[in-house]
C-alpha cells in the first residue's frame, strides 16, 4: 500500500527526532519520541501505545507539571539553597542551570502542542 505524501509545513517548533508528518512511518517516530517525554511507567501501557493522541495528551500535562516545578525550583532558590549551606557561586549556577531548564521546557512543550496537532490532524482524516 502507497501512503500519500502530503505537504505539510512543520514549525520551527517541531522536534527534529520525529519525521515531517504524512512521511512515511512519522507516527512511530512521534510515538518513539513522546515515550521518551513520560515515565518509564506510563509509556508501557497498551492505550497510550495503540493511541498516540493519548500518549500525547499525557505528554503535555507531563511537561506542564515539569515546567511548574522547574518555575517554583527557581522563583525559591535564593531563599532556600543558603539554608542547605550551599555557597552563592553555586546558587547563582543552580539558578541559571532552572531558568535554561524553563526555557528548554517550553521549547518541549510547544513541539508537543506542534506533534499532538498533527497526530490530530492525521485521526480526522482518517474518519
Amino acid at each position: 500500500m502507497i501512503m500519500p505524501l502530503t505537504t505539510t509545513r512543520t514549525s520551527p517548533d517541531w522536534p527534529c527526532q520525529v519525521k515531517t508528518p504524512g512521511s512515511y512511518d512519522w507516527e512511530r517516530s512521534a510515538t518513539r519520541w513522546l515515550r521518551e517525554l513520560v515515565p518509564a511507567r506510563y509509556a508501557g501501557y497498551p492505550a497510550l501505545i495503540r493511541h498516540p493522541v493519548l500518549l500525547a495528551r499525557h505528554a503535555q500535562i507531563q511537561v506542564q507539571h515539569e515546567i511548574r516545578v522547574a518555575r517554583t525550583a527557581l522563583q525559591t532558590a535564593r531563599a532556600d539553597l543558603p539554608r542547605l549551606g550551599l555557597h552563592e557561586a553555586a546558587i547563582e549556577h543552580t539558578i541559571k542551570l532552572y531558568a535554561a531548564e524553563v526555557l528548554q521546557l517550553q521549547h518541549i512543550a510547544r513541539s508537543v502542542r506542534a506533534v499532538t496537532e498533527a497526530l490530530v490532524e492525521r485521526g480526522a482524516a482518517g474518519r
